[in-house]
């Protein structure tokens, strides 16, 4: 005897050795015993054995006319030996029961099952609703296929064309677009990226680069909606009758810092740090405010970017030459023998800069040598040499609380792109630059001291602030005055770039307060101690701004790949930094070589190139020998 049961919602044919009255105990026909509960049970049979009943069952299912069982079918619950006998027109065999089970467990459209061996004909109207979803699946289906297969053709359907560039970073994956698409890339074990480029979405990896994160940051656009908000110019401040000028680079539009000098007696100098003032218009949760929280800081990238602040407030405020614009001024006498500083004071004023100098026309002039002789002819000498001589006094007294010389000698580069931003083939040039140059470290020094001074004023005045700190080799941002290991400074802020970052510019509301109410400051500046807001700021600012430097990045690697390119370089030289990693010397290009024997850090060997990857923003080299 055998018997037909299901179990975990299969059928299952086998043989009976014994049965109590609440189960049976089976034996497969791989000799499997088992414990079936009678529950479970649908039937027991004789004929056929019971290993050939379930195929020869599927196959007389196949071709039973399932809409044709519907209409047969009583319209109430029934059974299925009761629908057997009439379909068949005689008792039905274990074979034929099986079968029509399987057929109308396959086709819940049609029977909607109500236990073991019991269904129900689904109503007209609700059968007529599924048939149409079956349809309508099969089609989708169907049209699924058709462009997975076009896909993989390399054709690119228009349905498809219209919403792929939102698929590698938020795709509708319920949408049949997605689905077609994902199954082609599964198909060709394709990166995503490398087929929506071979498919023409995008014409090269720069453009689906810059529209991946445009679409990704800022899906309104980068511009600024109409806002009529009175940008305050500073004209009722007092004048400062000073000598100050501005030292950035030729692709600088956002000038917020100047610096002027005055010699004093007995080797004391008395220097200006000059720092524009957005803040004046920028109050806290005003609309401008809360379009450059939205962004938290420019977006620099080669031959472009995207401004934190509106292109009107920016040319309000910025210390472009020859006009009187308000800034925040920190005024710090000082020695420029030891570094040490006998007094500071901070003002609010008005200040016209008499030129901006740009550092390309200025460095090949003010060079070490060329200022430490005060016979060499340096423009602007009576003001270059005096804050470099304090500048090498205010360094190396940093160097000393450090306990050794900073090391920035790396030379760093600044891309300047001929042509469209989005256009690969536009002309890059690559102007290498020093960090220890004397002109970078006049400037980088004066920006340390400033940014070290109001961190204290704010300290000292109980106002709240935004500081970075470095402990045991790790930077993170607070609103405690906590010290900076790197720069050996006992406290460090962020102030001196309100127009191109916020918490610049936050931290230049506070010093406002600080500066125009003293002790009382605590009471009227903008955030107040403990203030939760701050808190969120630095969180979302920490966030945003990385992504905005790796955007930065990835785009600065892309472009040095086209450099080397564009100069048919077939060789460089670069220098080990661990292991099999290197970074090109003609280039800001770190890369992996395969290959590459064991040498000590800082060797300096020659490479072949052997190919570019500009999707994967990668260079591959051989090692040739060592330099």
């Amino acid at each position: 005897m055998h018997v037909l049961y299901e179990d975990a919602g299969k059928l299952k044919a086998e043989t009976i050795l014994s049965e109590t009255d609440n189960a049976l105990h089976v034996e497969s026909a791989s000799g499997k015993r088992s414990k079936v509960k009678r529950a479970n049970v649908l039937f027991t049979f004789e004929q056929p054995a019971a290993d050939t009943l379930l195929p020869a069952a599927e196959a007389l299912a196949e071709t039973l006319d399932v809409g044709f069982l519907w209409e047969c079918a009583p319209q109430e619950e029934f059974d299925t030996a009761q629908l057997a006998e009439e379909y068949f027109g005689h008792a039905p065999d274990a074979i034929e029961k099986t079968a029509l089970v399987l057929a109308l467990t396959a086709a819940p459209a049609y029977f909607h099952r109500r236990g073991r061996c019991l269904f129900r004909p689904a109503p007209p109207d609700i059968l007529k609703a599924a048939l149409a979803a079956i349809e309508k699946k099969r089609r989708r289906a169907e049209q699924q296929q058709t462009w997975t297969d076009a896909l993989v053709a390399g054709e690119l359907p228009g349905e498809i064309r219209a919403v792929a560039p939102a698929f590698l970073d938020s795709p509708d994956k319920n949408s049949l677009e997605w689905k077609a698409f994902d199954a082609a890339v599964q198909q060709l074990g394709q990166r995503p990226e490398r087929l929506l480029l071979s498919l023409g979405v995008w014409p090269n990896p720069l453009v689906m680069m810059r529209e991946r994160f445009l679409a990704r940051h800022f899906p309104d656009g980068t511009g600024f909606p109409g806002l009529d908000i009175h940008l305050e110019q500073g004209t009722d401040l007092p004048r400062a009758e000073i000598e100050a000028y501005s030292i950035d680079d030729a692709s600088t539009t956002e000038i917020d810092d100047a610096l002027s000098v005055q010699v004093m007696a007995d080797g004391v100098v008395r220097v200006g740090i000059h720092i524009a003032v957005p803040a004046l218009a920028v109050s806290r949760d005003n609309p401008l405010d809360l379009l450059a929280r939205q962004r938290m800081a420019t977006v620099y990238m080669p031959g472009d970017r995207i401004p934190m602040l509106p292109p009107d407030l920016v040319r309000t405020y910025s210390l472009d030459a020859g006009q009187w614009r308000p800034v925040l001024s920190l005024y710090v006498s000082a020695r420029t023998d030891t570094g040490e500083i006998l007094e500071s004071e901070s003002r609010l004023e008005q200040l016209c800069v008499r030129a901006n100098l740009r550092v390309n026309e200025l460095e090949p002039l003010a060079t070490e040598a060329t200022l430490a002789d005060p016979q060499a002819p340096v423009p602007h000498a009576h003001w270059l040499r005096p804050l470099w001589q304090l500048a090498c006094a205010l360094g190396s007294a940093r160097d000393r609380l450090r306990g050794k010389v900073e090391n920035n000698n790396r030379t760093e580069y600044i891309f300047e792109l001929a042509g469209a931003p989005d256009d690969p083939d536009a002309v890059i040039h690559l102007l290498p630059r020093q960090r220890n140059a004397p002109l970078e470290r006049l400037v980088a020094e004066y920006m340390i001291l400033a940014n070290t001074q109001w961190g204290a004023l704010l300290a000292r005045h109980g106002v709240p602030g935004i500081y970075r700190s470095q402990q045991a080799g790790r930077t993170r941002m607070s609103t405690q005055a906590l010290p900076h290991e790197a720069i050996a400074v006992p406290q460090y802020i962020w102030s001196t770039s309100p127009l191109r970052r916020y918490v610049d510019l936050v931290n230049q509301r506070q010093l406002l307060a600080a500066v125009e109410h003293g002790v009382s400051a605590r009471l009227v500046a903008p955030h107040k101690p403990r203030d939760a807001d701050l808190y969120a700021i630095i969180g979302s600012f920490d966030a945003q701004y990385a992504q905005w430097m790796d955007f930065q990045s990835s785009l600065e690697r892309y472009w040095s790949l086209r450099w080397l390119q564009q100069n048919n370089i077939c060789d460089v030289s670069a220098r080990v930094l661990r292991e099999n990693l290197v970074r090109l010397n003609c280039a800001p290009l770190i890369t992996r070589v395969g290959g590459l024997p064991e040498l000590e850090r800082g060797q300096d060997v020659l490479l072949d190139i052997l190919g570019y990857d500009e999707l994967e923003l990668d260079i591959e080299c051989r090692f040739r020998q060592i330099l």
